[in-house]
């Protein structure tokens, strides 16, 4: 998630159209579905999945990474069969926590929701230098390390947020002995980090910022990246797709996404499709 505001309005006057299905459906790495955007009103979760589903995105992991989040995770999963959850605290909000002496308080309730069955992420967590003070970057750092024990005690997958932070997130990952299951959610790497992490064996998400032209950098990293190895996302509602950018984004715009990331690769859209079906559940089991 991006935890950034999202700046003035986006310009399109409505909601994308949907895009063209997909040939094979796939699964959505990454989603806020209790975001709302440029105050807007939160999502029918239930619509969102059902107009996703409708163009071949057939399954979201809702990612909670604050307490509210977390909850509303934790009920949404039961509520919505299309739905697997993801929770921790996310990296920004971890110094003002910590500050307030509610740290521990907050970590305590996210090691009880990822009992929770259909929990199967721990994330996303990770560093984020880009809004945190230097002096906080040690709280985040424990954190992150908290975060990635729980992954390996608990038997889930571990989904990391890096903004600004490569060396330290792979630094800390290598000390720490990365999960079985890691993956870069939002890989905003150059090609050095993506062939480090395919290396170390870790997975690669990637998100509407590969259709951005201005991306040059990171389709070439995502060109190196095993098929085995690759996800998508939306990251919704941020980090909408082009020809979308700056609109509200949403599991159904994912394909527009899935048809760069197929021309990067060279591979056709049907085998790209079933590769990241495949990988999505060996990571987190059936829906």
């Amino acid at each position: 998630m991006s935890r950034k505001a999202s700046g003035a309005g986006s310009g399109h006057a409505g909601p994308p159209a949907a895009p063209e299905s997909l040939p094979v459906p796939v699964v959505d790495n990454h989603a806020h579905l209790d975001v709302a955007r440029d105050g807007g009103p939160r999502p029918d979760v239930a619509e969102a999945l059902r107009a996703a589903a409708a163009v071949g995105v057939d399954r979201v992991i809702q990612i909670g990474c604050d307490l509210p989040a977390a909850r509303f995770t934790a009920a949404a999963v039961d509520e919505h069969p299309r739905l697997l959850g993801g929770v921790a605290i996310h990296p920004n909000d971890v110094p003002p926590l910590a500050a307030a002496g509610r740290l521990d308080d907050a970590l305590a309730e996210i090691a009880e929701l990822v009992a929770h069955p259909r929990i199967r992420v721990v994330g996303e967590t990770g560093l984020d230098y880009f809004r945190t003070a230097p002096e906080q970057h040690a709280v985040q750092q424990d954190a992150f390390r908290w975060h990635i024990d729980l992954a390996k005690r608990t038997g889930l997958a571990l989904q990391i947020h890096d903004r600004d932070a490569h060396d330290d997130v792979l630094r800390i990952l290598a000390e720490e002995g990365a999960p079985e299951r890691t993956v870069l959610h939002c890989f905003s790497g150059d090609v050095a980090m993506a062939r480090e992490c395919v290396e170390r064996g870790y997975y690669l998400s990637f998100a509407g910022t590969v259709t951005f032209s201005s991306a040059h950098e990171l389709r070439e990293a995502l060109a190196v990246v095993p098929l085995d190895r690759v996800l998508v996302e939306t990251d919704a509602p941020y980090l909408t797709p082009h020809p979308f950018r700056g609109a509200t984004n949403a599991p159904y715009l994912v394909p527009l996404t899935v048809r760069r990331m197929a021309a990067v690769l060279g591979v056709d859209v049907p085998t790209l499709c079933q590769a990241i079906s495949a990988t999505s559940e060996e990571l987190y089991g059936p829906w």
